[in-house]
């Protein structure tokens, strides 16, 4: 594949051998993690944001960065545990320009205590700060949903355990038809972070049909499916969710913040299939 066919400007890029190229960095990033998971010398530290990092976190970022610096190396990166460049508005660079956010292990706690609901997410964003290009790798639950801007959202499932007999499936993959508050399931990861809005939200588990704590990438990515309705986190960075974006976007949901601001630079997440979005940031939230 050329490193440099796909570098220039939007209308010039080719999204789908973007893609290829992220479902190959997730072939590499499972590899690593699924190695370290539950290994019983996983080294643990703590960042002084008081969270969590293993070494598969940093291996995973490393190699990422070191096979974008060949394939991609016009690109810029964003990832979680290496930074970003210094100085640029990550929702405008400079036209033409194109960068990757990466997450190597999204939920690094469950992947710490043998909890198999983590994930790479692996995102490349346009010089608007709009992610075209999703890949979000659950090796542990042998599931994996990509998406690219303007091609459709898709789930590849994993099915059976003996290798010599399992098959793989993808299929395309769509947000629910829920269109009543009352109707919907909802999905969030904890009452954490919520400040003035978490009594308003636990109210709100009375009257509406289902709420499960299932948290991280899962709940997104089980609105993409249209297995949930709508899914809600307070605090969240811009690795967290640019991969999500896309995907629930594509399924045909909609991804904003929670003052329902379009796109995953405004510090929170809620993602839905639409239909009950702004009802609910107006009920918790009071937008």
């Amino acid at each position: 594949m050329s490193t440099t066919a796909n570098q220039g400007t939007h209308a010039s890029r080719n999204l789908l051998d973007d893609l290829a190229l992220a479902h190959k960095l997730a072939d590499l990033a499972d590899e690593i993690t699924l190695d370290r998971y539950q290994a019983n010398n996983l080294v643990i530290e703590t960042k002084p944001d008081l969270t969590p990092v293993t070494d598969a976190d940093k291996a995973v970022e490393e190699l990422i960065r070191s096979e974008l610096a060949k394939s991609r190396p016009l690109d810029f990166i964003v990832g979680e545990e290496f930074g970003r460049p210094d100085g640029i508005d990550l929702t405008n660079t400079p036209d033409g320009t194109f960068y990757w956010v990466i997450d190597p292990i999204d939920g690094t706690k469950n992947f710490l205590r043998g909890v198999p609901t983590w994930a790479t997410l692996i995102a490349l964003c346009n010089s608007k700060g709009e992610p075209v290009v999703g890949v979000v790798s659950a090796p542990a639950l042998s599931r994996r949903w990509h998406a690219a801007k303007d091609n459709g959202a898709f789930v590849t499932t994993k099915l059976g355990l003996d290798s010599a007999t399992s098959k793989v499936v993808t299929k395309k993959i769509s947000v629910s038809r829920v269109s009543k508050l009352a109707d919907a399931s909802i999905s969030h990861s904890d009452l954490v972070g919520w400040g003035a809005a978490r009594s308003k939200f636990i109210d709100l588990q009375e009257s509406i049909w289902r709420t499960r704590g299932i948290g991280d990438f899962w709940s997104h990515m089980l609105v993409a499916e249209g297995a949930i309705d709508l899914a809600v986190e307070p605090s969240l960075a811009l690795w967290d969710m640019a991969a999500l974006d896309v995907i629930v976007c594509e399924a045909g949901g909609k991804f904003t913040n929670t003052s329902g601001a379009s796109g995953p630079h405004g510090g929170s997440a809620t993602s839905s299939n639409g239909a009950i979005h702004k009802e609910f940031i107006a009920k918790v939230f009071g937008k």
